[in-house]
């Protein structure tokens, strides 16, 4: 098995973006399959690095990204070194960041041998499940969806009307405490400006009801973060997608930072098994 780690992808007056491959070197096209973190995430959190070999051990060729704005840099891309970065974040970073992963895969001789161009599967994680969607529903290139405990309204989590709102409006920031690192991380006002600007764009119900590739749905009955109800109306709002619920399922599947075991969680390793089959029938 082939792993590059930490390539930067560079553009001009914009953030740069660290990517990681896993795939098998061999000269057969693989079905790609993107995987997107989520808020207060990285591509090296937890087991997803465990994840990612499992991928690649089954012929996937997995690339995995932080998104440029996530808090991290090229020289500490874990945890949170540049919170001015992660506090200008916004949705529209996040989708622009996906097209310019797929325009690398694209534009890169290096993986062409590798990569089935036609076979693209994204997988988002918690808030990357929503931002997963909306891209899925702009891009043809996609060929398939997969939410692992995805986000299914991104407007009422910014509790419009509220003390609290009002708050954040008038002071232009408010900080959510990392209860790992804790660490005070800003979200700047114009997250909502972001949003507002664009609410129609990211209305996740409209995107996935006019989603017309296959779509599978993951969501733990365990989960405290998002709860699975959330996960149930992504199925039931696209007639063709299958969902999956998995048993003691928490938000991230049982796995946690560090990770420090050798092996995927048994929730996780559930997840990763059922992802695999529903590519396998697409492909």
């Amino acid at each position: 098995m082939s792993t590059k780690k930490n390539i930067v992808l560079k553009k001009e007056g914009d953030k740069s973006i660290l990517v990681d491959l896993f795939y098998n070197s061999s000269n057969n096209k693989m079905p790609v399959i993107i995987f997107c973190h989520g808020y207060k995430g990285y591509k090296d959190w937890g087991a997803w690095n465990l994840v990612a070999k499992e991928f690649a051990n089954n012929n996937f060729f997995f690339l995995k990204f932080n998104f440029s704005h996530n808090g991290g840099t090229t020289e500490n891309p874990i945890d949170f070194p540049d919170l001015n970065a992660f506090g200008n974040n916004n949705f529209t970073h996040e989708l622009n960041d996906i097209e310019r992963v797929l325009s690398f895969l694209s534009d890169n001789t290096e993986f062409s041998k590798n990569i089935d161009l036609k076979n693209v599967f994204l997988i988002g994680h918690s808030r990357g499940g929503g931002i997963c969607a909306i891209k899925a529903s702009e891009n043809k290139q996609i060929k398939g969806l997969i939410t692992w405990a995805g986000v299914s309204n991104f407007k009422i989590r910014f509790n419009e009307g509220s003390k609290e709102f009002k708050e954040w409006k008038d002071k232009g920031v408010k900080y959510v405490e990392n209860k790992r690192t804790k660490q005070q991380m800003p979200h700047f006002f114009q997250f909502y400006l972001d949003f507002k600007k664009n609410e129609e764009r990211f209305n996740i119900k409209t995107t996935v009801k006019n989603l017309k590739i296959p779509f599978l749905v993951i969501h733990g009955d365990n989960d405290k973060s998002v709860l699975q109800t959330e996960g149930r109306d992504l199925h039931s709002w696209n007639k063709s997608s299958k969902f999956f619920s998995v048993k003691n399922g928490n938000h991230t599947f049982s796995s946690k930072h560090p990770w420090q075991e050798k092996e995927l969680p048994k929730e996780l390793k559930v997840v990763t098994k059922i992802t695999m089959s529903f590519i396998n029938k697409c492909v």
